[in-house]
């Protein structure tokens, strides 16, 4: 936890608002977006059709979603090369470097929420309860990640390159994803490549709980669960069975 708020408080440092910046900066990044597809494009969801959601907001959760995962992408494979000094002490656990990185993605994707609740009182006038729900359609995502951080963490190590790689697969991850349209406006053959990604199924989820007062798919959720579990154990595995040449490497 400590590691964590050094990670976060260590992002504003000298700035002069300092951690006001992490509510400022959602507001501007906003303000782009309302311009940009709400003015010049003149986005519209077709999937909520009779509803008062304005296609910004709509945007912004999936824009929510997909920041802490690309936050998460793309810092993984710097967590052992940027952090030498820990590889070199025999005593210290390599293995949670990348909780304080999780858990300041987190911070920040909570203080969006707070901007998106806000916005959303003040534009469309409108509370949905059911965002209660939201840590639970998120917890998924977080195992994901987890596995995620642990093996481009390691791989970090040996392939120097995989960091110029995580920035075209984060936006990638973006575009190819239900953040930026509604999947009922592709035809049947790009819904099913959208939904290999796995941002996709938490975006959906997200804006049922946050926007549309829906619970989520519990058992969807549970099978998501179950399988990025899975996927952070084995991640958890290859970077055990891979420390051992760090500090040879670096």
């Amino acid at each position: 936890m400590e590691l964590a708020k050094r990670d976060v408080l260590g992002r504003y440092r000298g700035a002069s608002f300092g951690l006001l910046w992490s509510l400022i900066s959602p507001f501007m990044m906003l303000m782009v977006y309302t311009f940009a597809f709400g003015n010049i494009y003149r986005g519209r969801w077709q999937e909520t059709a009779g509803q008062h959601d304005s296609y910004t907001i709509i945007l912004f959760i999936g824009l929510i979603v997909h920041g802490y995962f690309a936050e998460c992408l793309n810092r993984s494979p710097q967590l052992v090369t940027g952090n030498v000094n820990f590889v070199k002490r025999v005593v210290f656990p390599l293995e949670i470097l990348p909780w304080p990185m999780m858990l300041s993605a987190l911070f920040h994707m909570a203080m969006n929420i707070v901007v998106f609740v806000l916005l959303r009182l003040v534009m469309d006038h409108e509370f949905s309860w059911t965002i209660v729900f939201l840590p639970v359609v998120v917890l998924p995502l977080v195992m994901l990640t987890a596995g995620l951080a642990w093996s481009l963490a390691a791989l970090g190590v040996y392939f120097r390159d995989i960091g110029q790689v995580t920035g075209v697969m984060s936006m990638a991850a973006l575009f190819m994803s239900s953040a930026m349209i509604p999947l009922s406006s592709l035809p049947p053959m790009y819904q099913k490549l959208l939904y290999l990604n796995p941002l996709t199924f938490i975006i959906n989820e997200a804006r049922l709980v946050t926007l549309w007062n829906e619970s989520p798919n519990w058992f969807g959720l549970f099978i998501y669960f179950c399988g990025a579990t899975v996927f952070a154990y084995a991640g958890y595995g290859w970077f055990r069975a891979t420390r051992r040449g760090f500090a040879d490497v670096l």
